[in-house]
């Protein structure tokens, strides 16, 4: 196991619309053979329930993640996550920032628009035949393994989101991983992204949309980010 960074709290992981903290399974795995500690908790909605649910509960939940660190977080964020980690990232100043095809923030264009219910109901209506649409990089098991964990969302977030969310450019190193064959955030509008954040920006071909998370080139995308964040982020114990 690699020696730990100095100052440095776990790195909190934050997971897309519709699924958990289970999606940074094999990234988890990955940075702890690096010698970093991983919180990967999921979202939870707000007592009033789903549809009561806003962008802004989900934020306070990533703000309060890495409050309860000790030290300094690294934080990353796939799809909504890496847009929740953007505007968080403000607040909490992490060591560094690790953006995997993230929902982009107002002022970047590019993002298909759709109509959400209060209440999306992935869980109820999820399928085999959707999620291995949605994971074609996937071998069975994996895909298996989501479409048993599949959970509904809050149609209030996705329209937030997709609406715009005013962020600004955290200080810290960082980094936005991008799918080659993303069908939800086009690899052009991470770049602009990356280019507007002054961040390093990587390109992980023949992936999907969830593919750096969930499909067969998971552990070398892991690793990739792992290597990034040794170079980025050097001091050590």
């Amino acid at each position: 196991m690699q020696d730990k960074f100095i100052g440095a709290g776990p790195i909190v992981c934050v997971h897309g619309a519709g699924a958990g903290g289970w999606e940074w399974g094999i990234w988890a795995r990955m940075f702890n053979v690096h010698g970093f500690d991983v919180m990967a908790p999921d979202l939870m909605p707000v007592t009033a329930g789903l549809a009561a649910t806003q962008f802004a509960d989900y934020r306070a939940q990533v703000v309060a993640w890495c409050a309860a660190s000790p030290g300094k977080s690294i934080l990353a964020g796939a799809s909504l996550g890496g847009l929740l980690a953007l505007s968080a990232a403000a607040e909490v100043e992490p060591m560094a920032l690790v953006l995997v095809n993230p929902v982009p923030p107002r002022g970047i264009a590019g993002m298909r628009t759709r109509t959400w219910l209060p209440v999306v109901t992935w869980s109820r209506d999820r399928s085999l035949t959707g999620t291995r649409g949605a994971m074609p990089d996937s071998d069975d098991g994996a895909r298996m393994y989501a479409y048993r964990r599949w959970r509904d969302e809050s149609g209030a977030v996705l329209d937030a989101a997709q609406t715009g969310i005013d962020c600004s450019v955290p200080g810290c190193p960082i980094l936005v991983l991008t799918s080659a064959d993303d069908k939800d955030v086009p690899p052009a509008t991470s770049r602009a992204l990356a280019t507007w954040l002054g961040a390093d920006f990587e390109l992980v071909q023949q992936a999907s949309h969830v593919g750096p998370l969930l499909g067969r080139d998971a552990p070398s995308a892991a690793e990739r980010v792992c290597g990034w964040l040794q170079r980025r982020v050097p001091a050590r114990i």
